[in-house]
């Protein structure tokens, strides 16, 4: 039987009005979760791509999540007891979904081989994504709500507040700027994408810039 998630209000930011709208943050990503997936933001992609491929966008500017499988990523962690999982969802529709790994650990010289919490795979909706419509998302703040969570999942586990994450390219500069990550450089053992980290210490920062 599938368990009912523990949830924490939190706030996004509705960018047709600029007012914050109530939703929920999950800590699970179940059924109902993957059947969103599935039936609305599968679909959405699908014709976000046949748009983009009508206008002749090269290939390098297409979302680099589209071929990610969540029903296969959550498929193959049931038998993981080190990854968590956690879900935004507003209207009753599933925003963002995050899976972490609490097996890594740090490679910043200062916090070299301490425990972390390691962001796995983070993805918002197709309508929440402005790098593949041609209007503001409907709903912000979905990546910051997420850092956020990780980061006090990390205070649960013992780890001080440090994750680390492996960033699409397109992300690069929200997690450097944004969040206030150490870019660590490109890693040539992971699709020589970029390698963050994030000290206790950049964790209270993000955390009391938020507040």
């Amino acid at each position: 039987m599938t368990r009912q998630p523990e949830i924490t209000p939190v706030a996004l930011l509705c960018l047709a009005t600029r007012q914050f709208v109530d939703a929920e943050l999950w800590d699970t990503i179940n059924a109902r979760n993957l059947a969103d997936w599935e039936s609305k933001w599968r679909p959405e992609l699908c014709h976000l791509l046949d748009a983009l491929r009508y206008k002749c966008v090269e290939q390098t500017r297409w979302p680099q999540s589209r071929r990610w499988d969540w029903r296969a990523k959550i498929r193959a962690l049931e038998s993981c007891v080190d990854r968590q999982c956690f879900t935004i969802v507003r209207e009753d529709m599933t925003q963002a979904m995050m899976i972490t790994d609490s097996a890594k650990r740090a490679r910043i010289e200062s916090q070299k081989n301490e425990h972390l919490i390691y962001i796995d795979f983070l993805e918002s909706a197709p309508w929440n994504r402005n790098e593949i419509i041609d209007k503001p998302p409907r709903f912000a703040g979905r990546g910051s709500i997420l850092v956020r969570a990780a980061i006090e999942y990390s205070k649960r586990e013992a780890c001080e507040g440090r994750i680390g994450l492996h960033s699409l390219p397109r992300a690069n500069d929200f997690y450097a700027s944004k969040v206030g990550m150490t870019d660590m450089g490109k890693d040539p053992d992971y699709q020589d994408l970029r390698y963050f980290e994030m000290t206790p210490a950049q964790a209270e920062a993000f955390i009391k810039e938020a507040e």
